[in-house]
């Protein structure tokens, strides 16, 4: 999984103001990654609000980043749930030629135990005709995937990888300390990536490079260089960025720099609303300063 070693950005789906899906929109992100040094692009994630998008506009979204990207970047497919034999299911039924691998969330609010969460995964893993990315986010999912049960999924031949978002380090070092040669470990959390890469992690799959692709990724290619100076230059601009991106909620904040960029309409569907107008007022300052 060499193509998927440094940033991976999850990317967002805007809509327009009426609440549909917004191509032209989405293409211009595409391209701005792919202008801006990242390294693969990960579509349908859950940054993407992919649980409040139906079939067809899954579908519309998957079609927009395929056709802007034009081959040149790898993609990476978000499909996950709760529900085992559902997931099941999309991996049959879902076309996967275009795409490296599949990304895919470990199961939420149902609380399974880690023997669940293993037959989960075992059951999605002899289906898939794609190598499968395993998405630990137990802030999300209400229940942690030990680097225990991470660690026996790494022995399954279709299981290449795992994005860690959870927010224990010792864990992270225990995973990375008995992980299998060629087994991809990467960060799910901007705020900490770089000391994370200073461990041994592979990049990361960001939020934060939909808004800053070019410094975001420099910083990970530096830290990945071993310049961890250079690298805490940059990240260093972002630090304070990073609070305001999940101080509500995931993608409403990122969203709000997205429009104050001028790239997307600031809409997101219900349960999620848009940034409170005193976050939008502290993005709108500390991107006035981040441009200076």
């Amino acid at each position: 999984m060499k193509e998927l070693i440094g940033t991976g950005v999850a990317l967002i789906t805007p809509f327009t103001k009426q609440g549909i899906v917004d191509t032209a929109s989405l293409t211009r992100i595409v391209n701005f990654q792919i202008d801006n040094g990242v390294n693969y692009l990960v579509v349908l994630g859950t940054t993407a609000e992919s649980a409040v998008l139906s079939r067809e506009e899954k579908q519309l979204v998957i079609d927009t980043i395929v056709s802007a990207n034009a081959g040149r970047l790898p993609l990476v497919l978000g499909i996950g749930g709760n529900n085992t034999k559902a997931v099941v299911d999309e991996f049959v039924a879902t076309d996967m030629t275009v795409f490296t691998a599949i990304l895919s969330v470990s199961p939420m609010y149902n609380k399974p135990s880690q023997e669940g969460i293993y037959r989960h995964f075992a059951a999605i893993a002899a289906v898939s005709s794609k190598p499968i990315i395993l998405y630990n986010v137990p802030g999300r999912t209400g229940r942690n995937m030990t680097a225990a049960t991470s660690l026996r999924l790494a022995a399954h031949p279709n299981i290449a990888g795992i994005k860690e978002a959870g927010p224990d380090l010792s864990q992270t070092i225990d995973l990375l300390k008995d992980r299998p040669k060629d087994f991809l470990v990467v960060s799910g959390d901007d705020e900490i990536v770089m000391a994370q890469i200073a461990c041994g992690m592979d990049g990361v799959i960001s939020v934060a490079a939909n808004a800053f692709p070019k410094p975001f990724s420099d910083m990970i290619r530096y830290s990945m260089a071993g310049d961890f100076s250079m690298a805490k230059r940059l990240n260093d601009l972002m630090v304070e960025g990073y609070s305001y991106m999940y101080e509500e909620n995931n993608p409403a904040g990122i969203k709000a720099y997205l429009y104050e960029q001028g790239v997307i309409e600031n809409v997101l569907r219900l349960p999620l609303v848009p940034a409170s107008e005193p976050l939008q007022a502290k993005i709108h300052k500390y991107l006035q300063k981040f441009a200076d």
